[in-house]
């Protein structure tokens, strides 16, 4: 379902709602937007911190959004040590063992998913989606991302999440031209996670 509205503004946005099978909201999709189809040159910076942390024996946020090339914190909050590790082409890396309140960084180069887990704790599971667009955001509790000041024009709008089934857990919006106030809504097939 695509809702497109006209307008004059150089800039636009997107916002897309995000449902399962089931109808029901999916939290934590990733939205990007591609104008033009391209990635962007340049540096990418977005409002929110570049951090995971490990509290309560869970990764937080679960799914967190980077662009290439950034320095990622892994604080830990949790009275008990963590070893996270990513076997993720293009972002591997592993932080021994290391306790409360300590913190530790990785930079994280490739395009693409980091997944991290913790040596120690087999239920410890995250996502760091790297991006190579500044256009990107994640689903809210209701299903809803927005992306704003885009330039109007066409864009390839993607969705991705960890348990989408599809090609590199993706799924490709039918191409979607961006005006003052874009809206679409998208269905996307989930499967279980992996039990620990």
């Amino acid at each position: 379902m695509v809702a497109l509205m006209g307008g004059n503004a150089l800039a636009g946005s997107l916002t897309v709602t995000v449902r399962g099978a089931d109808g029901k909201p999916v939290p934590d999709a990733v939205v990007t937007a591609y104008p033009g189809g391209q990635p962007t040159k340049g540096p990418i910076k977005f409002p929110w911190p570049y951090r995971v942390a490990q509290q309560n024996i869970q990764f937080t946020p679960f799914v967190l959004i980077v662009p290439a090339g950034a320095e990622v914190s892994f604080p830990n909050l949790d009275k008990v040590r963590h070893h996270v590790y990513s076997f993720s082409a293009g972002n591997k890396f592993e932080l021994k063992l290391y306790g409360h309140e300590e913190n530790r960084t990785v930079t994280l180069p490739a395009v693409g998913v980091a997944a991290i887990g913790c040596n120690i704790h087999d239920q410890m599971v995250g996502f760091i989606k790297v991006v190579d667009t500044p256009y990107a955001a994640k689903t809210d509790a209701s299903g809803v991302a927005t992306l704003r000041d885009i330039p109007n024009g066409a864009v390839v709008a993607r969705v991705w999440h960890p348990y989408l089934r599809g090609m590199k857990n993706e799924k490709t919006l039918s191409s979607t031209s961006v005006g003052p106030d874009t809206r679409e809504a998208v269905s996307i097939e989930i499967r279980a996670p992996a039990p620990h």
